[in-house]
């Protein structure tokens, strides 16, 4: 039955009318019988089966002992039949309590396992809700028999105690499935947060926190194949893994496809026996299989025999499935990264051997016939000098351009203002140029793509306006506003023919309106050029509140900004 802070069994009501009729040896030998059945039927271990009938009995022999000494003084003092009965049945069931607990108690010191206060006292709550429980119901007993309701018969005390077995019945069903439901919750839990998280280091705390939530265990020891190679990556409870296994043991692990389970340590505990405490005695070996391949070990262990059921061992085998899940999405993120680096590479390689590089053979083949021609055409020699000076000075700044791409993105680091201000602060610096930068509007939350598609259309827009446009004086709005993000980059320069530009386009494919206006439709966003030749330009783009990335959901939790 549910009570405060956990659950008990009331049996004593049951036991106190069987001793009133058969007396104390016959209700000692029934109550023990009863519980060994019922430990049987549990498949409980040994000790526990032979134990816990023999405690129950001794403690109703003892207590009934001490009845015997009480009962006298009790029938002296007390006229009345009713309030008689009513000091026996709690004296008896102080004692009982007593007896039974001390027994418990004694048995949980001497033990292996560490017994702690926290462990009694929450032991001792559920016991004493047990005894007022059957104290109330002890009472009503003998007011109720006091009554004259005719005979009191075997159906009478059926009848009586009926509620209190249902009640039984119906909360032990509840409490199975609170069980149950507790553990599909923890299973969720970790699932949920396992999905959530790249797979790096970060799941082996999230296994840590709710997996004991999960399953009640001792022990755990999980091994995880990585790039080939057995790796222990957590461990918790009582375990003495100080060393790694042996190979045999790790190609037995890469053998197993289903769940193993050993109920007796002397029997057979597997081939990991080392790696637990020597009074550990049931185990359960899960592989983590994914594509018929075995990537990781999950072993679970606790003190008792036989203490793993069937639904012990598939809840595992569900955990075990996720975490191979989880491994595998590792690896082949590894394995996508390595990839991406890898381009990364062979693309810088590229832009350095098309790019740079020729630059610098350029200038150094020119250098070199400046040096041969040096005495007999001196005109020509300083001709080729300043040309190999300027392509020097133009591949200088393309390495540096390189160098800054390489860098996390400013918006990542800064966030789009503060991004956008001190470019503005550096381009003051290199080129004294005269650029005014306003912001106007409450700032609110952007997704990381549209402060990039923003910064790349400003720093695009401001970059033509200073190499091509020549002008003298930029003004850059980033207005926040009721329903959208406005961008304006205006410039006083030359101007140019947005249709020779987007003819210019069509040839040049990384010419940068294009891009610009692909960056922009990515985002649902508006993007308008205003340019006359002579008349300068003028570069707006609009980011609606929503709808970024081309989805209505994106950002919509900060469309109110």
């Amino acid at each position: 039955m549910p009570v405060w802070k956990g659950f008990t069994a009331i049996s004593f009501p049951l036991v106190y009318v069987l001793y009133i009729l058969f007396g104390t040896h016959y209700t000692a030998l029934c109550y023990a019988l009863v519980v060994l059945v019922v430990n049987l039927l549990h498949r409980r271990p040994l000790r526990i089966i032979l134990f816990n009938p023999a405690q129950l009995a001794l403690s109703i022999i003892l207590s009934t002992a001490m009845l015997s000494l009480f009962k006298p003084m009790a029938e002296a003092s007390l006229q009345s039949t009713v309030k008689t009965g009513i000091a026996e049945f709690s004296i008896l069931l102080f004692f009982f309590f007593l007896f039974n607990n001390l027994i418990v108690d004694l048995v949980l010191i001497i033990r292996p396992q560490p017994y702690s206060l926290k462990m009694w006292k929450q032991k001792t709550i559920t016991e004493l809700n047990n005894t007022l429980i059957s104290l109330a119901y002890g009472i009503l007993l003998y007011i109720l028999g006091s009554q004259n309701r005719g005979e009191i018969d075997v159906f009478s005390y059926f009848f009586f105690f009926s509620p209190l077995v249902g009640l039984s019945l119906l909360s032990s069903t509840i409490a199975r499935l609170k069980l149950e439901k507790k553990k599909l919750k923890a299973l969720f839990s970790i699932t949920t947060e396992l999905n959530q998280i790249v797979p790096k280091s970060k799941w082996n705390s999230t296994l840590k926190e709710s997996f004991f939530q999960f399953m009640n265990v001792e022990a755990s020891i999980l091994w995880i194949k990585e790039n080939g190679i057995w790796r222990h990556r957590y461990q918790e409870g009582r375990t003495s893994l100080s060393h790694s296994l042996s190979a045999v043991v790790y190609d037995q692990f890469e053998s197993m496809k289903h769940p193993i389970i050993y109920n007796d340590r002397k029997t057979n505990v597997g081939i990991a026996e080392d790696c637990f405490d020597r009074d550990l005695k049931s185990f359960v070996y899960s592989p983590l299989v994914v594509d018929h391949e075995t990537v990781g070990m999950f072993i679970v262990a606790r003190s008792r025999t036989k203490s793993f059921t069937n639904e012990d061992v598939q809840s595992l085998a569900t955990l075990s499935n996720q975490l191979a899940a989880v491994i595998k999405t590792q690896m082949l993120l590894s394995e996508k990264e390595k990839r991406l680096i890898l381009e990364e590479r062979n693309r810088i390689a590229r832009e350095i051997h098309d790019g740079i590089a020729q630059t610098l053979a350029g200038a150094v083949m020119k250098l070199e016939t400046a040096g041969k021609i040096y005495m007999k055409k001196p005109d020509e020699t300083l001709k080729l000098v300043n040309e190999s000076v300027f392509r020097l000075r133009e591949s200088l700044k393309d390495v540096r351009e390189s160098i800054y791409a390489l860098r996390p993105y400013p918006t990542e680091k800064a966030g789009l203002v503060a991004a956008i201000f001190r470019k503005i602060e550096d381009l003051k610096k290199e080129y004294k140029q005269d650029i005014q930068f306003e912001k106007r509007g409450t700032d609110f939350v952007l997704s990381p793509m549209a402060e990039k598609v923003l910064y790349d259309s400003f720093q695009e827009s401001i970059q033509n306006a200073i190499k091509h446009a020549e002008a003298s004086r930029i003004e850059v709005l980033l207005s926040n506003q009721a329903d959208h993000i406005l961008l304006k980059v205006k410039d006083n320069g030359k101007g140019f023919s947005l249709f020779q530009a987007m003819i210019k386009a069509q040839k040049q494919p990384h010419f940068g309106i294009m891009q610009m206006n692909d960056a922009a439709e990515k985002l649902n966003a508006s993007l308008q050029i205003d340019s006359k030749e002579g008349e300068g330009t003028k570069v707006l783009i609009m980011v609606p509140k929503m709808g970024f990335e081309g989805e209505e959901i994106h950002d919509q939790a900060h469309a109110s900004g």
